[in-house]
């Protein structure tokens, strides 16, 4: 039924298994603290602070028709999608811009006055805060804004 197993063999068992396990544990250590980045930064995700109205998915769109999608890649100050290259700052002040024609679901109501887009070259997220001002659109008779 048993297996017998003299000590020494166990011992010596028991002392491989923890080399490979140190090995394997110093080998992932040794490539998370690296510092070179090769290859780019890929855009990781985007998150939205500060709206209420406007859906999130709707500021996540408009962020990502500025370059800021799942495939684009940061390299140093250059924003690299699967079409074109352009500068950083460019695609910042466009998904600005896109951001505050983000609209309320179902109307042309642009609440969103004034948005800050924040990009993390060292991880990729992208991070959008947003203002919304209602007393700032403007509605005719009918409830559209004009």
């Amino acid at each position: 039924m048993f297996i017998k197993i003299r000590r020494d063999t166990l011992i010596i068992l028991l002392l491989a298994f923890i080399l490979i396990l140190c090995g394997r544990m110093i080998t992932y250590v040794a490539f998370a603290s690296s510092t070179e980045i090769n290859d780019g930064v890929p855009i990781s995700g985007i998150i939205v602070k500060g709206n209420d109205i406007v859906p999130v998915d709707t500021i996540r769109y408009n962020v990502m028709q500025a370059g800021f999608r799942d495939g684009s890649i940061i390299y140093d100050d250059v924003l690299k999608t699967s079409k074109r290259e352009v500068s950083l700052q460019d695609a910042i002040q466009s998904a600005q811009e896109f951001v505050t024609r983000s609209t309320v679901s179902g109307t042309s109501v642009e609440p969103i006055v004034a948005a800050d887009v924040q990009v993390d070259k060292n991880t990729g997220v992208v991070t959008v805060t947003v203002i919304e001002d209602f007393s700032s659109v403007e509605l005719d008779d009918k409830g559209a804004s004009k």
